[in-house]
């Protein structure tokens, strides 16, 4: 494989470009809503203009707090944020002329994102004050769950990647006989069926404890599949290891842990109180839940983006 190389004189140049495109990724991430205030004066002290549209300290602020710049980078990557500021404004400038902010999937997407802003922004004002863990309660945590801490295991694990389309009666009849991942890739080869491999580690802390305890239990070198949508992962434990977590090491994520799983029950039961109060109709019967299972906003996301592993407890044999 050829790799591209950058000379010596021109590796600066080449950083310099390669921060100002991530600048300008971070800068448009967090942009969804600046075309609906194109019309309106912006306020602060201007520090650059496009074509007559301010740029403001307000706005690099707000980019240097969504991008998490330490207060020993503020001087650099104020530079590179407010270049990539006037770069999005001309973008800005040049779909405005265009109308793309008025195409209906434009227009949807703005409104989407500013209801989840709006709704998470009401979420913080009502359970933003959430008391942080006692001593106690984490201390508790630990003491509970030593499979995550003092009787952590790490697991080696190796991964054939095929997809899901492959996985036909031939092969699954072909897993089922095999005795080791290197006979399955042998079958794979031998009737042309792409595949990949991997080499992945992982800690019964990083899994659903279901699917930890399941992996665990295993016997080395045991075959089981995970299926993850377009692809379907077949894997082999090669080795399981003691990997404790001490009490000083494990206290300040335990701490972060149950205050986010605070402020996560606390965002449900808000939800929950608006959803007893409100009057709900659904237009058609079939989509209404068996039971309602409110989730809060601030959880949806990360709901809809849970490790794949833990959606492929199902798929073990």
């Amino acid at each position: 494989m050829k790799r591209l190389q950058v000379s010596g004189q021109n590796k600066p140049a080449a950083r310099l470009a390669g921060q100002r495109l991530l600048c300008v990724a971070l800068v448009l991430a967090t942009a969804t809503l600046s075309a609906c205030g194109d019309k309106e004066k912006k306020a602060g002290q201007a520090l650059a203009s496009v074509n007559g549209s301010e740029i403001t300290v307000l706005q690099l602020n707000e980019e240097m707090q969504r991008s998490g710049v330490q207060v020993a980078q503020q001087e650099v990557a104020g530079k590179q944020l407010l270049e990539a500021l006037i770069d999005r404004q001309l973008l800005q400038n040049e779909a405005a002329k265009e109308q793309i902010d008025r195409e209906p999937k434009v227009v949807q997407s703005i409104e989407r994102a500013k209801a989840m802003i709006v709704a998470q922004a009401y979420l913080q004002k009502r359970v933003g004050n959430i008391p942080r863990p006692t001593a106690k309660e984490v201390e508790e945590y630990f003491d509970k769950h030593p499979e995550f801490f003092t009787q952590r295991k790490q697991l080696d694990m190796r991964e054939l990647v095929i997809a899901s389309k492959d996985m036909s009666a031939e092969l699954k009849a072909a897993m089922d006989a095999a005795k080791s991942l290197e006979e399955v890739a042998a079958w794979l080869d031998g009737h042309k069926v792409r595949f990949a491999r991997n080499q992945v580690t992982r800690a019964t802390s990083d899994l659903p404890p279901e699917l930890g305890a399941k992996l665990v239990a295993m016997n080395k070198g045991q075959l089981f599949i995970i299926k993850e949508g377009e692809r379907s992962v077949l894997i082999s434990i090669a080795e399981v290891k003691d990997a404790p977590v001490t009490r000083e090491q494990a206290l300040p994520q335990i701490e972060q842990f149950l205050m986010n799983k605070k402020n996560k029950d606390a965002a449900a039961a808000e939800v929950a109180r608006l959803r007893a109060a409100a009057k709900i109709e659904y237009m058609n019967q079939k989509d209404k839940p068996a039971a309602a299972a409110p989730v809060a906003p601030a959880a949806a996301d990360a709901n809809a983006s849970a490790d794949a592993t833990a959606r492929g407890v199902a798929g073990l044999k």
